[in-house]
């Protein structure tokens, strides 16, 4: 039988201890970059055009009794998130090329008529479930296609995508179906997502019972306790045997 030393089984609970630092510090630290990140986004999106929405657009129309402006940007009002951003107006800004628009999945009406955007992919929409209105220069197709409309029409040069339809309730239209214990919600013209029913989770939904997030947290915790407490009592002992 192999024994270990003291020496050795104290360097291995240190290497424990000093991993699980590492660790929650890399986690917090992420999570405080993240956030950081979300509030540099929104002022980079509603600064990339001069001015602020222009008055008497659709967005205009549709802040004045929804939300208030800040830069090309509507933020809703009474809300405890003041940074949801429920409108954009990004018309003729001499935008060619648009790769993602930041935090703004959230928003109702965006427009991006009167710019030299020749592409336009549809993941870009990807989450966007509240659009209900989408203005893009004339020659682009509406995201997820006409079938993702309830209405699509050509409008004082601008491509106007109007009532996002559910794709959920457009089975002939999914690739597939959701498995069993789970339920269709869209996500964006053209895109659905699958979540599990109430007291099911992991994958395809297949476990039932809440998920034990409590327990979890409690080993982990527990384990962090008992390892720092021998920890500390191992050392406080040789330090008193020197």
């Amino acid at each position: 039988m192999i024994v270990e030393s003291h020496d050795f089984v104290l360097a291995k609970m240190t290497a424990s201890v000093t991993a699980s630092t590492i660790y929650l510090c890399t986690v917090f630290i992420v999570l405080f970059n993240v956030y950081v990140d979300s509030q540099d986004t929104d002022a980079q999106l509603c600064q990339m055009c001069e001015g602020t929405v222009r008055q008497d657009s659709p967005v205009w129309d549709f802040c004045l009794t929804k939300g208030h402006i800040k830069g090309r940007c509507c933020f809703r009002n009474n809300t405890s998130n003041e940074d949801t951003i429920i409108g954009l107006d990004l018309a003729n800004c001499s935008i060619s090329h648009v790769e993602h628009l930041y935090n703004s999945s959230t928003a109702f009406i965006i427009d991006l008529s009167n710019n030299p955007i020749s592409n336009l992919s549809d993941f870009i929409f990807q989450g966007f479930s509240q659009l209900t209105q989408l203005l893009l220069p004339s020659k682009l197709e509406c995201p997820g296609g006409n079938a993702s409309w309830e209405k699509v029409e050509v409008k004082n040069n601008a491509k106007i995508c109007e009532g996002q339809i559910n794709i959920c309730n457009q089975t002939a239209q999914m690739p597939w179906d959701c498995p069993e214990n789970s339920f269709c919600s869209p996500f964006g013209p053209g895109f659905f997502e699958c979540s599990c029913l109430h007291n099911f989770h992991g994958y395809k939904c297949m476990r039932q019972g809440e998920f034990p997030i409590v327990k979890v947290l409690g080993i982990l915790t527990g384990s962090t306790v008992v390892v720092s407490s021998l920890l500390w009592f191992t050392q406080r002992r040789k330090v008193k045997n020197t």
